[in-house]
């Protein structure tokens, strides 16, 4: 805050012809601008926390059939497992603002990278299902505050590279969620065949995005806002769930994430199951996830230049039922074309996020839109992936839950072309 303060002062001081105001303003200028190296060291950490914000969710994917005979989990409770990280994402997510506000969100990110490793670390080692899922909860927990935290930092460092950063933050986000789906099963058969080694590999990567952080953990500077305070009144007055844009956000958001995550952690499986070898059902799910790379650069541009997004969100839409009746009549034949399709479908969530800045005219109802769009969305998602799994125990096949998946694209469709309509939120709440 002092450093806010002190920045219009010396800028009208060195209007004044006095000798003595310009050596103060000369000197108080490098001081208003973190160090090169700070930024180097945020940048860094910003893309080691990125890589590391989905192997634990699809080296898990790579892995689950090892896993289940392992643990001796049922498809129900292995449904529950792929239902997790969207709870995680749902209610600890909603805490990330809160402690940031605390703590620093360099000192929150930091933190949950640590929870990241231990999670990651103690995962193999349990002994049962129930330790298993506790140690996924707290790597997903590290995961849900850093993920929600990510465009804070990038704001607060890099506030003139917002867009370069986000990109290359997003990059490498989808980097590591296709590497881990690629390696995970080629990894575990270099350290003799077992999933623990597979799974506990990543806690490495995590360890190194700690550091990074780690001088920045006092910097509590991030943990302020100056334009909050000022929108804060605005953001009160705002009754967002009066608005239908809003609860087609919400629902489309949760719709494609349900996608996402059903295809995450059951896609391999699927393919497996069509005869698909282990190691070439990982690389299929890691096209499925790096279509992402080149996409979520395409689509956001797309989409902000169209006065509605219901077009993209159609074409989307009909990849993945392409790509569903794929799985449903050919699996294993057109392996590589449906993993493509379900690759273009899931950039919804580019897509998501870039309309939720669209469909608010204030930084403050973008704020407010985003949270409510994101946490509601993530509740939502939940019980996707646990339907499929009691759909595929109980009717012997995938018959049923890929039909379940291409019916939950149609409402997906339906919500995105509304919520991609020309309008904001302060037009309806």
């Amino acid at each position: 805050m002092r450093d806010e303060e002190t920045t219009p002062q010396n800028a009208t001081g060195t209007l004044s012809p006095g000798a003595p105001a310009a050596p103060r303003a000369d000197a108080a200028a490098p001081r208003s601008g973190p160090a090169p190296w700070t930024l180097r060291l945020v940048a860094i950490g910003l893309v080691l926390t990125a890589l590391n914000l989905r192997p634990a969710i699809t080296s898990l994917g790579a892995l689950l059939e090892e896993v289940r005979d392992g643990l001796h989990m049922s498809g129900s409770v292995a449904g529950v497992l792929t239902s997790v990280p969207p709870l995680c994402f749902a209610v600890f997510g909603v805490m990330a603002p809160r402690l940031a506000r605390r703590f620093g969100p360099g000192a929150v990110v930091c933190a949950g990278m640590v929870a990241i490793t231990a999670g990651l670390v103690i995962r193999p080692l349990a002994g049962g299902t129930a330790g298993f899922l506790a140690a996924s909860a707290l790597a997903l927990m590290g995961i849900a505050v850093s993920n929600v935290l990510m465009p804070v930092i990038v704001k607060r460092w890099f506030p003139d590279r917002v867009g370069s950063m986000t990109g290359l933050y997003s990059m490498a986000l989808a980097l590591g969620t296709s590497l881990a789906a690629a390696v995970t099963v080629p990894l575990t058969d270099a350290m003799g065949g077992s999933w623990k080694g597979g799974l506990g590999i990543w806690a490495v990567l995590a360890a190194a995005a700690i550091l990074p952080w780690l001088p920045l953990v006092r910097d509590r500077a991030t943990a302020h806002e100056p334009a909050s305070a000022a929108a804060r009144p605005q953001a009160q007055e705002m009754r967002i769930t009066r608005s239908r844009t809003a609860w087609a956000l919400a629902c489309f958001f949760g719709l494609q994430a349900t996608a996402a995550y059903i295809t995450m952690g059951w896609m391999p499986q699927i393919f497996r199951d069509a005869g698909v070898s282990a190691g070439t059902a990982g690389v299929l799910l890691a096209v499925t996830m790096a279509m992402g790379v080149p996409l979520a650069f395409v689509i956001p541009r797309v989409a902000a230049r169209m006065r509605t997004q219901g077009p993209i969100v159609v074409f989307l839409g009909a990849c993945g039922l392409t790509g569903y009746a794929g799985l449903y009549l050919a699996p294993s034949g057109g392996a590589w074309a449906w993993a493509l399709l379900l690759g273009i479908s899931n950039c919804a969530f580019p897509l998501a996020l870039t309309m939720i800045g669209m469909r608010a005219r204030s930084g403050a109802g973008v704020v407010r839109l985003s949270a409510f769009a994101q946490s509601t969305g993530y509740l939502i998602s939940i019980p996707g992936p646990l339907l499929v799994g009691v759909l595929y125990q109980h009717s012997g096949g995938w018959g049923v839950p890929i039909a379940l998946m291409a019916a939950l694209m149609v409402p997906q469709m339906a919500m995105g072309v509304l919520a991609g309509r020309d309008r904001t939120i302060e037009d309806e709440s």
